[in-house]
């Protein structure tokens, strides 16, 4: 559980926050009402993930305690009754997360929104491209506030290397005027030659042309930011492309995957299996696809409960998963599973399933009195196409099965 500081002097917005804690475990709330105690607290031995902070405090009536938490190296929400713009500006280039204005409810639920931000932050790389160290200097100040991993290039051959380096950046802010390639050519590069689709991308410029910002846009980029811009504003963006991108990943998972075992689905399977057959033909390899049946399933269900049947289809598909990391595997539907491996024969590929069948028949899946999981496979490496070798192999899994099942035919 993260503890999170709030310091307030309010009772009724200490009311309103103390609801809203309650409401969400994951965050324990250390309360007190002003600097002196917040600065006893954080010279403690526990650790904040932050600290929400009134601005205006009996023994710090001009935001005193904000210096205070920055310099215990806290994230800061600064809540603040007063809508003082200057004010605003000030604190947010200091380095608090954010200034929100005690307005209502969603006031109140963008600092718990804040919060999960900076959690999930963390493990978010963003790369900054730009030639010049002191607009690099103020949008690392801009972004480090949040929690961000910042990495910088100087120019786009750079930034190319970096990502490379890096393949797990999430966001590029990337500047128009730079030497040896500029961000426009950059953008270019990571979405038509390297089909960088999953990567965020936030153009910048400080030229006056009013066509950069749909060139930027138009030839991939998510937003475009004109220099100079407010801390907030780029804070903004970066965290709404962020959540954009998280929102497509969410919608991609409940396209491909299936939602009770985490395997991809029939969907995945067939759209990426063409993918595959073709590189393995292009490296000269063999490609092999099976057919997997858990054994008596429908016993498993009727005997036991649709909910002891689940727990074996999610223990089986777990076992599978830890096994055959770098294969395409997919739950078909009910207890039918496919696998398709780029470089295996049958036998080969047998005689590990074969094994595999052991360690399956020592799962622990249900009460006492349940059947040891096995399964039934048929394999083939016969056909020109993903429908004519799933076609075979369910043949010899037809074969597999008459043939008293717990085996595998090819």
């Amino acid at each position: 559980m993260a503890a999170v500081l709030v310091i307030e002097d309010s009772p009724i917005i200490l009311k309103i926050l103390g609801h809203m804690f309650r409401r969400t475990p994951e965050y324990e709330a250390v309360f007190c009402a002003s600097a002196a105690e917040a600065e006893i607290l954080l010279d403690s031995a526990e650790h904040f993930v932050a600290a929400v902070a009134d601005l205006h405090l009996p023994d710090a009536p001009n935001g005193e305690v904000v210096d205070l938490i920055l310099k215990h190296r806290v994230p800061c929400i600064v809540l603040s009754g007063l809508q003082d713009e200057s004010r605003r500006e000030e604190l947010l280039l200091k380095g608090v997360v954010d200034y929100v204005y005690k307005e209502n409810q969603q006031s109140y639920d963008y600092v718990f929104h804040l919060l999960g931000r900076l959690e999930k932050n963390t493990h978010i790389k963003i790369l900054i491209a730009d030639d010049s160290a002191p607009t690099r200097k103020f949008i690392g100040q801009c972004l480090k506030a949040q929690r961000y991993q910042l990495l910088e290039a100087e120019n786009g051959k750079q930034a190319l290397q970096l990502l490379e380096q890096h393949p797990d950046t999430r966001l590029l802010i990337a500047d128009y005027n730079m030497p040896e390639m500029d961000g426009i050519a950059l953008v270019k590069h990571l979405r038509h030659e390297q089909k960088r689709k999953k990567l965020s991308i936030i153009g910048l410029s400080a030229e006056s042309e009013g066509f950069l910002s749909a060139r930027f846009i138009k030839h991939g980029a998510d937003d475009f930011l004109r220099k100079p811009f407010y801390p907030e504003e780029l804070h903004i963006r970066v965290m709404h492309c962020l959540e954009r991108q998280e929102l497509i990943g969410q919608l991609y998972q409940l396209a491909h995957c299936d939602s009770l075992t985490g395997l991809f689905n029939r969907r995945h399977f067939f759209a990426n299996a063409p993918e595959l057959l073709l590189k393995a033909r292009e490296q000269n390899t063999l490609p092999c696809v099976a057919m997997l049946d858990i054994d008596h399933f429908k016993r498993i269900n009727d005997d036991f409960g649709h909910d002891i049947g689940d727990v074996a289809l999610k223990a089986f598909a777990r076992l599978l998963k830890d096994n055959f990391t770098g294969s395409l595997l997919a739950r078909l539907g009910g207890e039918e599973f496919a696998l398709l491996v780029s470089d295996q024969n049958p036998a080969s590929l047998a005689a590990e399933l074969d094994d595999l069948r052991e360690r399956c028949a020592q799962l622990v899946y249900g009460p006492t009195g349940v059947p040891e999981l096995s399964f039934s496979a048929g394999l083939s490496a016969q056909g020109e196409d993903i429908d004519a070798l799933l076609k075979d192999a369910d043949e010899w899994l037809y074969h597999a099965k008459e043939s008293g099942r717990g085996r595998c035919c090819y």
